[in-house]
């Protein structure tokens, strides 16, 4: 995915995020994309479902295996705006993601370069490509402001 497209496809991912936030919820977003349309949207909503499995993008494979009518997505592209936790990483996994493309690092709990390196191990049955860094600054800025405010 050439740097152009990933930030078009991430500034969707920021209004998902933006949507949580409205909503109370830390501001994280998510698409997921097959064959260059958006087949499953999603964003942070715990708080609101009283759900701790409500991360933006399980929220958004959710979404997507039921548009693909199928529980694997093969050829898929998950783009999000802070780099996955241990258990968003693993759904994707699960859903045989090709592509992940994240903007902030989370150094407290990402799962694919930050605290673990998950996408890429081979202890695991799939590899997932990733594209780290996708308008890091404005994915950061939103989540510090976010915090800022509640301090």
């Amino acid at each position: 995915m050439d740097p152009k497209t990933a930030e078009y496809w991430m500034q969707e991912a920021l209004e998902e995020a933006r949507r949580a936030e409205a909503e109370g919820e830390i501001p994280v977003g998510a698409v997921v994309l097959s064959h260059g349309k958006i087949i499953g949207r999603g964003h942070n909503g715990p708080i609101g479902a009283k759900d701790p499995t409500a991360h933006a993008e399980i929220v958004a494979l959710r979404h997507a295996a039921r548009s693909a009518s199928n529980y694997r997505i093969p050829g898929s592209v998950l783009v999000v705006t802070i780099e996955p936790c241990v258990m968003c990483l693993g759904a994707m996994i699960q859903a045989r993601v090709d592509i992940l493309v994240y903007g902030a690092a989370d150094p407290k709990g990402g799962a694919v370069r930050s605290c673990f390196r998950l996408a890429e191990s081979d202890l695991l049955n799939h590899r997932i490509h990733v594209i780290p860094g996708v308008l890091e600054r404005e994915c950061g800025d939103l989540l510090r402001s976010f915090f800022a405010a509640r301090r």
